[in-house]
């Protein structure tokens, strides 16, 4: 399986670090914090949110930017509602890190322009109260996006129900509430 970083910077609202915390966990994405942050990984909103699946992540702490430059090579993708490419033109390697900024402002202006084409975006609407989607939804969108074109490397595509077994046939099992044929 192919190794896919999620970077956060700066980021604010503990929510979307525990989603993006799950998204990490049940796609083996590897996950790095770079302060300073707006809650400590102590918050309670922050484990509530990603709780049953802390222990699977693997997670690195930066003290800055410049920290975590220092000790990652790259390749660099930077997600911002004013980046010029699509996220789905992007081939993403193997070590991709899939950069982000904090939800109020997103990532610094200088670090943007220095890196024009590695800028990617989401389509969106234009219009002025409709600002960028939720930052655990995008990571979501833009980490799902590499895995695809990995072909879902290690990552289990089919899944299976508690109750019955995909393999019997529909049309013999009954419902709660009717026929499993309607």
């Amino acid at each position: 399986m192919g190794t896919l970083n999620i970077v956060l910077v700066e980021p604010q609202i503990p929510q979307n670090t525990g989603n993006i915390s799950r998204t990490c966990a049940v796609t083996g994405a590897r996950l790095h914090l770079v302060g300073p942050m707006g809650f400590t990984i102590t918050d309670r909103q922050l484990k509530r949110a990603g709780l049953d699946y802390w222990d699977l992540l693997d997670v690195t702490l930066y003290d800055s930017l410049p920290e975590f430059f220092e000790k990652n090579a790259g390749p660099f993708y930077y997600f911002t509602t004013k980046g010029q490419r699509c996220y789905s033109d992007v081939a993403y390697p193997d070590g991709a890190y899939l950069v982000f900024g904090r939800e109020d402002r997103g990532l610094p202006e200088p670090l943007l322009f220095a890196n024009k084409e590695a800028c990617v975006r989401l389509p969106m609407l234009v219009h002025p109260h409709a600002r960028s989607l939720n930052l655990s939804n995008t990571v979501a969108i833009a980490a799902y996006e590499a895995l695809r074109q990995w072909d879902f490397e290690g990552l289990k595509e089919a899944g299976e129900l508690t109750a019955f077994d995909w393999a019997d046939d529909p049309g013999a099992q009954e419902t709660e509430g009717g026929s499993a044929k309607g």
